[in-house]
């Protein structure tokens, strides 16, 4: 059983929805949450948690070698969750991404090492896999990264990898599909549809919207990781984690409207990304057989409790879409604004 843990990007998205439900079921356990605090990066994640003795926040870079040593220490488990997460960001912008999606995992990979740390849990993603063409991507499917943020992603899963063969190194590796749920920053499609269509704005897909993703609730996700974290004789080993709901961006957009009660006319084309991947769809029997873990979450039930926290909770997302997020949605979807 886990005791301390350090938890990387613990203000973001699954990071927080982590950390918070770690602290509700587990009594004696103590989270540190290291977070450099970036656009996504949100304190009002955990303000639920924010008073509790057993939960440490720390501001600080998964790049910064001196601070992560610092927080290391004593910890029984590293999740990495500090990442660099958006496709679309990464085409505009790719540096960040190797920085702190390679770099900063590189750092965490040396402490842990140095540390004796016994387990770290490196947060990969389904992206890696690049498109699942025929049968869902398994764990020794070739990776073919589509975007600069798959190929960071893709470069610290191996890195990551080639730590438990050389050294040692207690690694374990895991490849979730997309994730949806509260807390999710407005730039991913379903929080970023789901806020738009209660503002009566339109919803931007890309060019046909016929891409299918394979969509997680992400307590589902969150209770995968848990598992893994306290489960013995996984390292070395990589563990895709999805639903099995594959749903196109259309299917997903029309859901949303119909749960909202908001004209079809809401949704708009807009030209489509560079690279965007047709299909991502994992095979999940490995960690089915090895932990006999299912997602529990169907998709219409995941949708209605996640539209439901973001109409309770417009003071949370209101203020996100009001600041930098602005012109980053105006530069993203100009051509929404020029018709």
């Amino acid at each position: 059983m886990v005791r301390k843990l350090l938890v990387t990007g613990g203000a973001g998205f699954i990071g927080s929805n982590f950390t918070r439900y770690l602290l509700r079921k587990y009594e004696n356990i103590e989270v540190i949450v290291l977070d450099k605090l970036t656009y996504a990066g949100n304190l009002d994640n955990l303000k639920e948690v924010e008073n509790d003795p057993r939960y440490t926040f720390v501001r600080g870079d998964i790049c910064d070698a001196k601070i992560v040593e610092e927080v290391m220490k004593g910890c029984d488990c590293v999740i990495n969750f500090a990442a660099e997460t958006h496709v679309d960001r990464s085409i505009g912008d790719p540096s960040s991404f190797i920085m702190t999606d390679v770099y900063g995992t590189y750092i965490l990979l040396e402490a842990t090492r140095k540390l004796r740390i016994p387990k770290f849990i490196q947060i990969s993603t389904d992206e890696v896999y690049g498109d699942a063409r025929g049968e869902p991507s398994r764990e020794d499917s070739p990776l073919m990264p589509q975007s600069p943020y798959a190929a960071s992603k893709a470069g610290a899963d191996r890195l990551a990898y080639s730590y438990y063969v050389t050294y040692g190194t207690p690694v374990v590796i895991t490849r979730c599909s997309n994730n949806y749920g509260p807390n999710q920053y407005p730039e991913k499609m379903v929080s970023l549809f789901i806020t738009n269509a209660i503002e009566d704005k339109p919803l931007p897909v890309y060019g046909t919207g016929e891409n299918t993703r394979d969509w997680i609730y992400v307590l589902d996700h969150v209770k995968a990781l848990d598992l893994i974290m306290n489960s013995e004789g996984l390292e070395g080993e990589v563990l895709n984690i999805g639903s099995g709901i594959e749903l196109s961006i259309l299917q997903v957009a029309d859901r949303i409207l119909k749960l909202l009660g908001k004209p079809r006319t809401l949704i708009k084309r807009v030209k489509d990304r560079p690279g965007h991947v047709r299909r991502h769809a994992v095979n999940t029997e490995k960690i089915a057989s090895l932990l006999g873990w299912h997602a529990e979450t169907d998709f219409d039930q995941g949708l209605r409790m996640t539209i439901d926290w973001y109409l309770n909770n417009r003071w949370w997302w209101e203020k996100i879409k009001s600041g930098e997020f602005k012109e980053y949605y105006r530069k993203m979807y100009a051509e929404l604004h020029n018709e």
